[in-house]
């Protein structure tokens, strides 16, 4: 079985403060413990390549919590051990998370110097009545700083995270704030709904959220306007002009492999002989950084049978807009195509799933009921 391709992602936990819809692993600190923070990723970074084949990386994501709140020092320190082992494929695309703060835009040239090659910012939303209904910080005239400053530090490639059906968004409203984000020109756009998570202050405290029809209207509109400004909406909330796609995603919705370092980082290995596993680390971040700097920090590890790798392949790829070659499915996964029926059987017969041998992908209702469809692959007695 080949070996799937390898990223690594990197995971700082902590913010200026905690959204109140945010149920990522993040924390609002005054202080920040970065050099410590630094060793423990390190040593972290060490054990995980103790445990695998040796291969380059083909990306780097840095997430959070908000990781520009770390210096471009620290950042290209990191990113110069990862560059000399396991190694950088020669245009591995690096990825750092921003908030459009003024600290953060003051850094963006230096994080530029230190290797970071593709900058996502957290805009959520160009409103600045929305922005305060998020709990965010910082207003829409940051984002446009954020994204001039971004270009002018040498940033080519840029995404843009943008929310909709927000607490008393209207349709008009939201095509205006993807408007104001289009007129920055960002080369990627993450545009997603905002759902209440479990455990978030927005779950304990419902606000008034656009209903049903009023989201679909706004994600039926959204999409027509981006198709028109030239993106290619390749991933169930990911558009991208051409030649801009997040690769560092595609690896994970094509089932490769990655690294996961940092507080309650995941990871997916494939181990000699094709075995898969999924490891994740210690969540606090204190723990996670005595764990790591005494030689392990995973939390956990769970080894995927085939019928669990059959459907967490199928939970990333039906993702795709265009889906994937169905020769990908054995490749990643050492199982023959068999191991999708009945399941990939019943999807075509309901409309679901396109009936093609040579690829799978959803139909525009399967990725309409995008839930409805994944549901089938779920392993028998889950």
């Amino acid at each position: 079985m080949p070996t799937p391709p390898l990223a690594l992602y990197v995971h700082i936990p902590w913010c200026v403060r905690k959204c109140p819809y945010c149920d990522f692993n993040s924390h609002a600190a005054r202080e920040i413990p970065e050099e410590a923070y630094l060793q423990a990723l390190l040593a972290d970074l060490e054990v995980d390549l103790q445990r695998l084949p040796q291969r380059a990386l083909v990306s780097v994501f840095i997430g959070g919590g908000t990781p520009s709140l770390f210096t471009p020092q620290t950042i290209g320190r990191l990113l110069e051990r990862a560059a000399r082992r396991p190694g950088l494929v020669h245009d591995a695309e690096i990825t750092l998370e921003a908030n459009p703060g003024t600290l953060e835009r003051a850094r963006f040239r230096g994080f530029r110097d230190a290797g970071v090659n593709r900058l996502s910012i957290g805009a959520q939303s160009l409103d600045d009545t929305l922005l305060r209904r998020l709990g965010r910080i910082h207003d829409a005239r940051a984002v446009v700083d954020a994204v001039a400053a971004a270009r002018s530090a040498g940033f080519t490639h840029l995404n843009l995270d943008l929310m909709c059906a927000l607490p008393g968004q209207t349709p008009a409203q939201a095509r205006a704030d993807l408007d104001a984000a289009l007129a920055l020109e960002p080369e990627h756009l993450s545009w997603y709904e905002l759902t209440l998570e479990a455990g978030t202050a927005f779950a304990r405290h419902p606000p008034a959220l656009p209903d049903e029809d009023a989201r679909a209207a706004m994600q039926e509109a959204g999409r027509e306007r981006l198709q028109r400004a030239g993106f290619e909406h390749y991933e169930v909330s990911a558009h991208a002009r051409p030649g801009h796609h997040c690769r560092h995603n595609l690896n994970y919705w094509r089932f490769g492999d990655y690294l996961g370092i940092g507080a309650g980082a995941h990871g997916k290995h494939t181990l000699p002989g094709g075995r898969i596993l999924r490891r994740w680390k210690q969540a606090d971040a204190a723990t996670f950084m005595a764990a790591a700097m005494a030689g392990d920090a995973v939390d956990g590890t769970e080894a995927l049978d085939p019928p669990a790798a059959t459907f967490d392949f199928m939970l990333n790829a039906l993702r795709l807009t265009q889906g994937v070659p169905a020769t990908l499915f054995t490749r990643h996964t050492g199982l023959p195509l068999s191991h999708l029926e009945p399941a990939r059987g019943t999807a075509v017969a309901r409309g679901l799933l396109q009936d093609r041998p040579d690829r799978l992908q959803a139909t525009a209702l399967g990725r309409r009921y995008l839930d409805d469809l994944v549901a089938l692959f779920i392993p028998q007695g889950n």
